[in-house]
């Protein structure tokens, strides 16, 4: 693909945002300031990435005519190739990435439910298993999970747990987990050793704020009730749950895990803000080509996304026909193989829609 006209105008647009951001009366609008920094450091990203990969491109080039002869030179050349095709790749991609205009949702934290699905018990279970996963991801991607609300099950796992994550690139990677987990193996509670398929649903909302909708106080119902739990914890506690009802949608949300009353609001807010931007979206989701979303499928909960094969030690995406071997791995964090495939695909499509692959 040629890049060179594209990144020409990119390279007008930089110079330009740089002799505004010259003059003395630039941050006199704190907030168009704010914007149009954003769009500097994206745009100088652009040109360093842009840069490094004509560098790179060149270095190859003579690595592999190099290559061609019979000394010790051309093995060393050799040799270096394959680190200088990744290096090309992934600048490529970043450069690709840059080009397309950006998600207004880029750099969001989200929040995660999942719910045990059909299966029972062992639903709950493997609903805590993804728990779990998702956990572990995020300790090696440095990222901090806050605890929002959950409702454990009797076995130990959850019927449903609510949670958030932030960090860096935290929607860009998990935003493709929404929709329904399968999971085929033999429950702890199977006496006969038959293997059973049950499922959980995933949904991932990007963390809405104050502009992205307004909620008028009016459509609001909060009302405050005695937390229970498993258990019998919070017997003794004040009344410190709350549930907030949307009038308009009928949306309900519920907090209780915190001691707190007004941290129990607060969490049912931000919980009900996120799933109303969740609705706003599938709602201009309808908008997008049917090919778009069937490459990656439109995030909604309805559809089976991934299967879980126990027997198999298996893990398959069905949207981007991905299977790998290595679910012990998988289920401990291990996600990012098929985490860069779904962004990758979804980067290509994108491409396409643009007309730029």
């Amino acid at each position: 693909m040629d890049y060179a006209s594209i990144i020409e105008k990119k390279s007008s647009r930089l110079e330009e945002l740089e002799s505004f951001m010259s003059n003395p009366d630039f941050f006199n609008d704190a907030k168009k300031a704010g914007e149009l920094m954003k769009e500097h450091r994206a745009l100088k990203k652009l040109a360093d990435d842009w840069q490094e990969y004509q560098r790179v491109q060149k270095e190859l080039a003579e690595s592999k005519e190099m290559a061609k002869g019979t000394d010790e030179l051309a093995e060393m050349a050799q040799a270096e190739l394959p680190e200088l095709e990744k290096r090309l790749a992934d600048l490529e991609a970043a450069v690709q990435m840059s080009i397309l205009p950006a998600d207004p949702l880029e750099g969001r934290d989200v929040i995660i439910e999942i719910r045990a699905g059909t299966g029972g018990d062992e639903a709950a279970l493997f609903a805590g298993d993804l728990l779990r996963m998702y956990t572990r991801f995020a300790e090696t991607q440095g990222w901090k999970i806050e605890p929002l609300e959950s409702n454990p099950s009797d076995l130990g796992g959850f019927k449903e747990v609510v949670f958030k994550v932030a960090g860096e690139d935290v929607y860009r990677k998990l935003r493709f987990e929404s929709g329904v987990h399968r999971v085929q193996r033999v429950p702890a509670t199977e006496a006969q050793g038959r293997i059973h398929t049950s499922t959980a649903t995933v949904a991932i909302l990007p963390e809405a704020q104050e502009v992205d909708l307004e909620i008028h106080p009016n459509d609001l119902r909060i009302e405050v009730c005695r937390a229970s739990g498993a258990g019998g914890q919070h017997i003794n506690t004040t009344d410190s749950a709350v549930q907030v009802l949307h009038i308009p949608t009928g949306l309900i949300v519920r907090c209780q895990d915190g001691r707190s009353q007004i941290k129990n609001k607060e969490k049912a807010l931000t919980i009900m803000r996120s799933r109303l931007l969740e609705k706003k979206q599938q709602e201009e989701a309808a908008k997008y080509s049917a090919h778009r979303r069937n490459l990656i499928g439109s995030g909604g909960r309805e559809e089976k996304i991934r299967t879980y094969n126990y027997p198999q030690n298996r893990v398959t995406d069905h949207r981007i026909e991905v299977t790998l071997y290595n679910l012990e791995a998988f289920m401990e964090g291990d996600v990012d193989d098929i985490v860069d495939k779904l962004v990758a695909s979804d980067l290509q499509d994108r491409l396409a829609e643009a007309g730029l692959n």
